[in-house]
């Protein structure tokens, strides 16, 4: 035990000895990952993985998104509707997006929320829990 004591007070700046084993804490969130961007004939499709870890069931989420163009014009307005994402688990959503290639979308941008509904209620959640993440050339976020 007194091992232990010197171990942690050597190692104070540290979370190790301040946290119990296995207990990490997770931030509650929904994380929203742009994952692929596809051109397709006369059109781009944008593949979203999102996961729900805010601990609640979302009955309904949607954004209010806007596309930029490569000189970081706005180029188009958008909803795009996730649906129902329940707590713990994660969901892939592909939008189509037609007459634009994806090399010619320099950035999404989530501008506002057009329906939240957590629960059976209206709700912020969805925007305020919203972490953003992109694998692909695309500039995504709030």
């Amino acid at each position: 035990m007194a091992f232990r004591s010197l171990l942690c007070g050597m190692m104070a700046a540290s979370n190790l000895c301040t946290t119990p084993a296995g207990a990490v804490a997770q931030e509650k969130a929904l994380s929203i990952e742009l994952n692929e961007a596809v051109d397709l004939k006369g059109g781009c499709r944008l593949s979203f993985v999102a996961h729900n870890v805010t601990g609640v069931l979302l009955d309904k989420a949607s954004f209010d998104v806007f596309t930029f163009d490569g000189q970081g014009k706005v180029a188009e307005a958008l909803v795009f509707e996730f649906g129902r994402l329940p707590a713990g688990k994660t969901k892939v959503v592909q939008f189509d997006l037609a007459d634009q290639a994806c090399n010619a979308i320099s950035r999404l941008l989530i501008n506002d929320l057009t329906e939240c509904v957590a629960e059976g209620k209206s709700a912020t959640i969805c925007i305020d829990a919203l972490k953003t993440t992109t694998r692909t050339p695309i500039d995504f976020g709030l």
